[in-house]
């Protein structure tokens, strides 16, 4: 399969990582010397996108000159300044302005490191394994294990099919959703036209047992607070950052 579409969420308002949001929007905020969403864009453009969909609210002036300065994609802003639509109803909003069929969601503010090297990147793998006729999401999922400036919060549990259900105490494959997921559009057709979660479509994805996940090969790192900041800037010192996510 090959995917050409993608929606970056990205008007979030960082209020956990403040002060550093104060002036700054989140996904600009620099780990490792680059800001976040650098190594999210980076590698949609390495897997083949096109036309990427990005939601803008707090510090929106400053995400809309970022994104200008952007010559390798077709930028297609969704702005929110006046509303927010929460992820699921940003996430629709967004898609409005993509053609309809497959495409990449992703969060703005989540990356990982050390993709073991020749192999395909995480991103091109999720392309490759989705499946719409069997599947309607296609999540990336963080072992455990593999996790940096996590609170140990665990999401879904996969099985050897790699079906994704929600965590129960005791399930032998924990993991985390690691902020990037593949779909088709028209899985979205009954969405709500207000404000809402995505979590109302994970959970009817896995109602219909058409919830799937892949591993992410590598380190995952979240940044939530200005204490993960400084334990992801202390994991990069050794590790040189691959992809984002």
């Amino acid at each position: 399969m090959i995917i050409e579409n993608a929606m970056v969420l990205a008007a979030g308002l960082g209020t956990r990582l403040r002060p550093l949001t104060d002036l700054t929007p989140k996904p600009l905020v620099p780990v490792g010397g680059r800001p976040m969403l650098d190594y999210v864009l980076d590698l949609l453009v390495e897997c083949g996108v096109k036309r990427l969909a990005i939601n803008v609210h707090h510090h929106a002036d400053q995400m809309e000159a970022y994104l200008a300065a952007r010559k390798d994609l077709d930028i297609l802003v969704s702005d929110e300044r006046q509303r927010l639509m929460n992820n699921g109803g940003g996430l629709v909003k967004g898609l409005a302005l993509l053609p309809p069929g497959p495409v990449l969601v992703m969060n703005a503010d989540l990356f990982w490191v050390n993709e073991p090297a020749g192999e395909a990147s995480n991103l091109v793998r999720l392309v490759n394994a989705f499946d719409p006729a069997t599947m309607d999401m296609l999540m990336l999922c963080a072992p455990m294990d593999r996790t940096i400036g996590h609170n140990g919060t665990r999401d879904f549990h996969k099985d050897a099919q790699g079906h994704l259900t929600r965590y129960r105490e005791g399930d032998t494959h924990p993991v985390v959703y690691a902020g990037a997921f593949a779909v088709d559009t028209t899985f979205f057709a009954d969405a709500p036209d207000d404000a809402f979660n995505l979590n109302l479509f994970f959970d009817k994805a896995i109602a219909r047992s058409r919830l799937y996940g892949i591993d992410l090969h590598g380190d995952w790192i979240t940044v939530g607070s200005p204490e993960g900041l400084e334990e992801a800037e202390a994991f990069l010192k050794n590790a040189a950052p691959t992809g984002g996510a």
